[in-house]
This record gives structure tokens, sequence and C-alpha cells, in this order.
């Protein structure tokens, strides 16, 4: 495929989005780093799962933007007011049983955008 000369390439899987101007990654722009919006707070995902569990629900939550320890730090608190177990695991909250529900108004209350799965 061939690019017309007004075509800007502006993300590559290799090196995420890059800056219309210079070409360069957004992180590593010379031109103007401050003419890059920052990138707005992802959409947190509830969605249930039995899959790979021998029957067993639960729900999972990604796209929370927090660091690991906050991150288990936020399950905790969610396990307690579930009343239910749940994991960590590759930056996704697992929590025993079907608590979409419950957890959207938590969530929510903490100024994120919930979308349920």
């Amino acid at each position: 495929m061939k690019r017309s000369a007004d075509s800007v390439l502006v993300y590559s899987s290799e090196s995420g989005a890059l800056c219309p101007k210079c070409g360069a990654p957004v992180n590593q722009c010379a031109c103007n780093p401050s003419a890059h919006p920052k990138d707005p707070p992802g959409t947190v995902r509830l969605s249930f799962s039995a899959k790979g569990r021998k029957g067993k629900a639960v729900t999972l939550v990604s796209g929370v933007p927090l660091a690991p320890a906050d991150l288990n730090a936020l399950l905790k608190t969610l396990k307690k007011q579930c009343g239910s177990g749940g994991t960590v695991q590759e930056g996704v909250m697992e929590l025993q049983g079907d608590h979409r529900t419950k957890l959207q108004p938590l969530l929510e209350a903490k100024g994120w955008k919930v979308k349920l799965l």
C-alpha cells in the first residue's frame, strides 16, 4: 500500500503514539511536548467468567489505573465490601462470585468510568 504525501503516521505497534510533527514517540518528542494531550484515564471493565476455573464463577476487574501496590489495597477493600475472596493476577483483579452490581457503584464513587461486560 502506497502512502499519500499528506498522510502522517500517528501510532506504531513498536513504540506507541507518535508525534504528528516530528514522527518521534510522544514521550521522546522534542518539538513541543506540551502540545500532546495526556491520555484520558481508561475505562474500568467489569466482567464475569467461569472458564478455566472448573465452573467456579469470578468477577474480573480490569483497566484500573493504579500501581500494583495500590491495586492490592483496592482489592482488599472490594473483598471486604463483597464478603468474598480474591486475588490480583497480571494486573486484573479477580473476586470470587458474581459481584458486578455491587462493584459498579463502588468503582464509580472512586471517579472511574465503569463498563459492564
